[in-house]
């Protein structure tokens, strides 16, 4: 890959990556350390890499830098306890959508909600997603169909609470 295809990937993809890492990181600036540590590895084997492959290698590589970073800082436990408000269960409470569906995003183990975040947010294909996390494209349709139903089951149960 030469430099301007390089500058193209960082162009085209960054933004992309971002949102993936950011899914799963809940500090913005670890998911920033995260991402330039992936374009940076990038660089360093540009050289090395095919321009036609360098989505795939580039969010490869920003995932498995985040697998390594929270083993790193010890943050496997991702789950977040409901607001206190949330469990007053009043009619008159409103529950911000976006907030719910973050919420309910940290409830899933984490390939399932990588599997998610990959389909539903980011617009890959099933195959894609298997290159990216090292999965067969059955695996994938079947940790995204689990992830829809856990977090169908868990914004339903919000919506009783209210």
């Amino acid at each position: 890959m030469t430099t301007k295809e390089y500058n193209e990937v960082v162009d085209t993809w960054a933004d992309g990556v971002f949102r993936f890492i950011r899914k799963n990181l809940t500090n913005e600036d670890d998911a920033r350390d995260v991402v330039q540590n992936a374009f940076e590895i990038l660089w360093k084997n540009h050289e090395n890499v095919q321009f036609e492959k360098a989505k795939s290698y580039l969010f490869s590589t920003a995932y498995h830098n985040m697998i390594d970073f929270i083993r790193r800082n010890k943050r496997m436990n991702y789950v977040e306890e409901m607001d206190e408000g949330a469990k007053g269960g009043t009619a008159e409470m409103q529950i911000d959508v976006k907030d719910a569906i973050e919420k309910a995003l940290l409830k899933l183990p984490e390939v399932q909600k990588n599997c998610i975040v990959l389909r539903d947010y980011e617009g890959y294909s099933y195959e894609e997603i298997g290159e990216l996390l090292a999965l067969t494209e059955s695996q994938v349709k079947v940790y995204i169909f689990r992830a829809r139903q856990t977090l169908k089951n868990y914004l339903v149960s919000i919506h009783h609470l209210i």
